[in-house]
C-alpha cells in the first residue's frame, strides 16, 4: 500500500494540472485570457480551450448577454418652460469590446451601470431641456429616445459597451405642477368645447336659413304653378260655358239661374228683399207650370 500510495497522489496531481489547463467559455460569455497580468486573447466563442495553469494564465469571464438597466426612482426633468416632469426610462446594453470593457470597469458590473446611467442622465437632460411638456409626453417623444440612444451609444462605444435600445416607460408630473397643468387643461379643453358649440350653432343656422329660403321657392313656384292651372280651368271652363251658351242660351239662362238659387238658399233663414217680378225670379214662376211673362 505504501508502495502505491506516491502513484495515487501523483495521480491526482496530474489530474489537477491538467483540469487547471483547461477551461470552457459558455454560449452566453466572453472570457479573457490573462498571462502574468496582461491580456493575452480575447475569446467570444463557445468551447474548450486549454491554457497554462495559474499563475502563469488566468481567465476571467464576462457576460455578453442582453442586459437591462432600470431606474430606480424616476428622474426629476425641467423642460424648457421651467416645468418638472418625472420621467421613468430604462436601457437595453451588452459588452461589445471584452477587452475595453474589463480596461474601463474591470469585472465589476455595478460600475459599469454607475457609468451609463450618469449618462443616460445627461442626455435625456439635454433631450428634454429645449422641449416644452407637449412635445416630451406625445409628438417628440420616439425622438427623444432617439437622440438619447444616439448620445449614450457615441459615449459607451470607447468603454467597450453597446447600448442597443433605450425606452422612456412612463412621464409624469412633478406634483408641485400637476393640479396647474390639469386647470390649464380643463380650460383648454372647455375652449375647444365652446369653439365647436358655436360653430354648430352657426352651422345650423346656415342650414335653417337654407331651409327655409327652398321653403319659399318651392311654395312659390307651386304658388305659380297653381294660379296658371286654375286660369287654365278657368278659360277652359269660360270656352265651355260659351260653347254651351252658343247651343241653347235659354237652357244656359236655366242652369245659371238654378246656380244662383242654389248659392242663395243654401243657408237657413236667408231673407231676400227683392221685387216678385225682377229678373232673378225669371224662372221662379215656370217651376208652378205658369208660361212665361212676355218681356
Amino acid at each position: 500500500m505504501q508502495r502505491f500510495f506516491p502513484a495515487l497522489v501523483g495521480l491526482v496531481l496530474l489530474v489537477a494540472v491538467l483540469s487547471s489547463c483547461m477551461f470552457v467559455v459558455r454560449e452566453r460569455d466572453s472570457a479573457l485570457l490573462f498571462a502574468l497580468g496582461e491580456v493575452r486573447e480575447t475569446i467570444t466563442e463557445p468551447g474548450l480551450y486549454f491554457k497554462l495553469p495559474p499563475p502563469f494564465e488566468n481567465v476571467v469571464y464576462l457576460d455578453k448577454r442582453l442586459q437591462t438597466i432600470e431606474s430606480r426612482d424616476p428622474e426629476r426633468i425641467q423642460t424648457a418652460e421651467k416645468k418638472n416632469l418625472l420621467i421613468d426610462s430604462f436601457v437595453k446594453w451588452r459588452i461589445a469590446d471584452p477587452r475595453q470593457y474589463y480596461v474601463t470597469f474591470g469585472a465589476n458590473s455595478n460600475a459599469a451601470v454607475e457609468r451609463l446611467q450618469a449618462q443616460i442622465r445627461d442626455a435625456l437632460n439635454a433631450a428634454v431641456n429645449v422641449r416644452t411638456v407637449k412635445q416630451v409626453v406625445s409628438s417628440d417623444r420616439d425622438t427623444i429616445m432617439r437622440e438619447i440612444q444616439t448620445a449614450v451609444a457615441r459615449r459607451a462605444q470607447p468603454l467597450g459597451v453597446d447600448v442597443v435600445d433605450v425606452r422612456l416607460r412612463r412621464i409624469d408630473f412633478a406634483p408641485e405642477i400637476s393640479e396647474s397643468v390639469y386647470r390649464r387643461m380643463e380650460a383648454e379643453r372647455k375652449q375647444e368645447a365652446n369653439r365647436l358649440r358655436a360653430s354648430g350653432a352657426a352651422d345650423s343656422e346656415r342650414i335653417r336659413a337654407e331651409a327655409d329660403r327652398k321653403r319659399q321657392e318651392i311654395l312659390a313656384r307651386a304658388y305659380a304653378e297653381s294660379q296658371a292651372k286654375r286660369g287654365e280651368g278657368d278659360a277652359t271652363a269660360a270656352a265651355i260655358y260659351a260653347k254651351s251658351y252658343g247651343q241653347n242660351p235659354e237652357f244656359y239662362s236655366f242652369y245659371r239661374s238654378l246656380d244662383a238659387y242654389r248659392s242663395a238658399f243654401a243657408g237657413q233663414g236667408n231673407t231676400l228683399v227683392l221685387s216678385p217680378d225682377s229678373d232673378f225670379f225669371r224662372f221662379w214662376d215656370r217651376a208652378q207650370g205658369d208660361k212665361p211673362a212676355a218681356r
